[in-house]
């Protein structure tokens, strides 16, 4: 039985390394283990110890400042002025549920759902993206009376026991039998005949076709249009072929937005809309909220009308007066702003300046982004494209000693994940070039 996971184990600290920390972190690290359960992971080789943040920026418990390039959450930045006013406000006025009439909660919706295609026109809110995907899996498997799921082989879509049952790089065990992962549509591993998008295509229907012979109906094809923790895959034009060959088969497409949408690949907003193809059914959450949390699923009528009719549904918090007064302030803040604006602009100088760190460390393979989303793959060598998971390692652990958040990605955890918030500004991402060049210089010279 696999006892790691991509995901978490990839850049996680190590209970044997505890004699290197800090008195008071090797402290906390102590007293955490005796209360907490064992299935949680610390990040970095010596766990961060953080007490605040503001901005782009987190300190830790010693008064050091870290330049934060990956947290997906607090994307309009920490303790988001806006945010955080609007949240107080709400909280001294009302807090409940969405069984009662209110208008913030209609007015959220007509907002979020005016930043999606037409045919997307309806809205339910959950706590969660782990929520946002189990219902998206209950409506889809509803909709079309199947349970054949198929994923990319290294997706992360939560934490429930549904959407646990279809995320590869969290698995305990194997997969279940109405569940098939397939490899992610790869250019700089692209080897089969065809295009990439032809070849993602064709791993799809045989898919559903293996599912069918197994005696699975399709129900869904589920994919963060982003593939973020298969390693970034954010070239355009590679899911048209796919989302048709799902429905060819009779499957609902539902694109994971979790890690991509709300403007984190720019000024398409969501990681769907660059292919220029519009899913059955979308699920989003973490950014949603700058740290409240609120997630949602967004489907058209035509999908979820059905399912509406006969299961009725209800979510405590998901929908409820607060985290709606959060999300509501991230999107005035990402539209008033033009934040997706800047993704582009910062986007585009943190590539090129990676690009050209490209050709003085040949460990760098190959360099991918959309926005601010990045994955930068590491190699033992450029012809052979050998995975380099321990300079991986070396790199990102050496930027947080340089004072730069990172984390890796992909099946071999060779891919640097890179994810700015939508607030960097120009002098942000200068710094995290000039810290990341520190980290992969010291890595060269250890390795």
């Amino acid at each position: 039985m696999n006892t790691t996971s991509s995901i978490l184990d990839g850049n996680s600290f190590r209970a044997d390394a505890i004699d290197r920390l800090d008195p008071l972190d090797r402290a906390l690290v102590e007293r955490r283990a005796h209360v907490l359960g064992p299935s949680y992971r610390l990040f970095y080789r010596e766990p961060l110890h953080l007490v605040r943040a503001q901005g782009t920026r987190v300190y830790d418990a010693h008064g050091r400042e870290y330049l934060d390039a990956y947290n997906n959450v607090a994307s309009v930045g920490h303790g988001n002025p806006a945010v955080v006013a609007a949240v107080q406000k709400q909280m001294t006025a009302l807090s409940t549920h969405s069984r009662y009439l209110q208008d913030g909660v209609v007015d959220y919706a007509e907002r979020l759902l005016s930043t999606l295609p037409a045919a997307l026109d309806r809205v339910m809110f959950t706590n969660s993206g782990s929520e946002a995907n189990d219902l998206a899996l209950r409506v889809a498997r509803y909709t079309t009376g199947g349970t054949g799921v198929v994923v990319t082989s290294e997706a992360y879509h939560g934490t429930t026991s549904i959407v646990s049952d279809v995320s590869p790089s969290a698995a305990a065990g194997p997969l279940r039998d109405d569940v098939i992962a397939i490899a992610p549509p790869d250019p700089y591993r692209h080897d089969d005949d065809g295009t990439v998008a032809e070849a993602f295509a064709a791993r799809v229907a045989a898919a559903f076709d293996r599912l069918a012979e197994r005696g699975h109906r399709a129900a869904a094809l589920l994919i963060d249009s982003i593939f973020s923790s298969d390693g970034v895959f954010p070239a355009t034009d590679t899911l048209e072929p796919a989302f048709a060959a799902a429905r060819a088969a009779g499957a609902v497409v539902i694109a994971d937005e979790v890690q991509p949408g709300f403007a984190r690949v720019g000024e398409a907003f969501w990681g769907f809309a660059r292919h220029g193809v519009v899913p059955d059914i979308v699920t989003m959450g973490k950014p949603m909220g700058n740290g409240i949390p609120v997630a949602a699923m967004v489907a058209s009528s035509q999908t979820l009308d059905p399912f509406g009719a006969a299961v009725p549904y209800f979510n405590t918090f998901g929908g409820s007066s607060v985290p709606i007064a959060a999300a509501r302030a991230v999107l005035d803040e990402i539209v008033g702003r033009r934040l997706d604006a800047n993704a582009e602009r910062i986007g585009e100088m943190l590539r090129d300046g990676i690009t050209d760190m490209a050709e003085r460390f040949d460990r760098i393979g190959d360099v991918r982004s959309a926005g601010v989303y990045f994955g930068v793959e590491l190699v033992e060598d450029r012809q052979r494209r050998v995975p380099a998971s321990g300079f991986a390692q070396d790199v990102i652990n050496f930027a947080r000693d340089e004072g730069l958040l990172i984390s890796v990605c992909g099946p071999t955890s060779s891919t640097l994940k890179i994810r700015p918030m939508l607030t960097y500004t120009l002098d942000d991402a200068t710094l995290l070039l000039e810290r990341l060049d520190r980290a992969l210089t010291r890595s060269a010279r250890a390795s």
